[in-house]
């Protein structure tokens, strides 16, 4: 199974303020799933961005970076006014997933201790492991995990929350920025993973555009996706 990159129009955890103007330019680019965060955009905009996304038969992302109850439930809102096909991120509340039940937006909630902005991540392993495998239980779409924010192991935390929520997809997000990492994530079997940042910082293409960067990595996996 290959990959699926999503592509995120954020720079350092952070909508960028021309990703209207990013995405025109880049609709008919054969990725399927783009992303933004809930800060950066007025909501409005959103509204207008998700709209474009989805008239370009794309999939779009909501990644919460609020870890507050409130400002879970806040960017569940969001997701579900502007037309979101997935809310990504927030720490786990059992009334985000009880807003979204019944509505088309998937609950992809983050996995361990999240915190600060940019996001870190810590805890234990054995305690990633736990809490998927409880909210399994509870319903969730998938998973949201900063393995590469991962203050352990990054690829022992990935291959296990991989395995633990099978066969819910895992979505790699956060610090992606060679091809190294994508044949990591791509390893271990997670279903997908964001890259942003890396785009805007020319990772995979030294003086390249955003649109050479984001392309080198989706043909990447194309070439070594198996």
């Amino acid at each position: 199974m290959l990959p699926e990159l999503i592509v995120m129009l954020t720079n350092n955890d952070e909508t960028v303020p021309d990703a209207v103007d990013i995405f025109q330019e880049l609709e008919d680019a054969p990725i399927t799933y783009w992303g933004f965060k809930d800060i950066g955009l007025p909501r409005e905009e959103m509204v207008r961005l998700v709209k474009m996304m989805c008239a370009a038969g794309k999939k779009p992302c909501l990644e919460v970076v609020n870890l507050s109850e409130e400002g879970g439930l806040d960017g569940a809102r969001i997701a579900m006014e502007c037309g979101f096909s997935a809310l990504m991120g927030t720490v786990f509340f059992d009334s985000i997933s009880e807003l979204l039940s019944g509505s088309d937006v998937e609950y992809y909630p983050f996995v361990g201790r999240v915190h600060g902005h940019p996001s870190i991540l810590d805890g234990s392993i054995e305690e990633a492991v736990a809490q998927v495998r409880e909210l399994r239980e509870k319903g969730v779409a998938g998973f949201d995990l900063l393995t590469y924010r991962y203050t352990g192991d990054p690829l022992r935390l990935l291959e296990e929350v991989v395995a633990a929520a099978d066969p819910l997809p895992v979505v790699s997000a956060g610090s992606i920025d060679s091809f190294a990492r994508i044949a990591e994530v791509r390893d271990a079997g997670a279903w997908g993973y964001t890259v942003g940042t890396a785009f805007f910082n020319k990772k995979f293409v030294p003086g390249g555009t955003f649109k050479d960067n984001m392309m080198a990595a989706w043909q990447w996996v194309q070439e070594h996706g198996c």
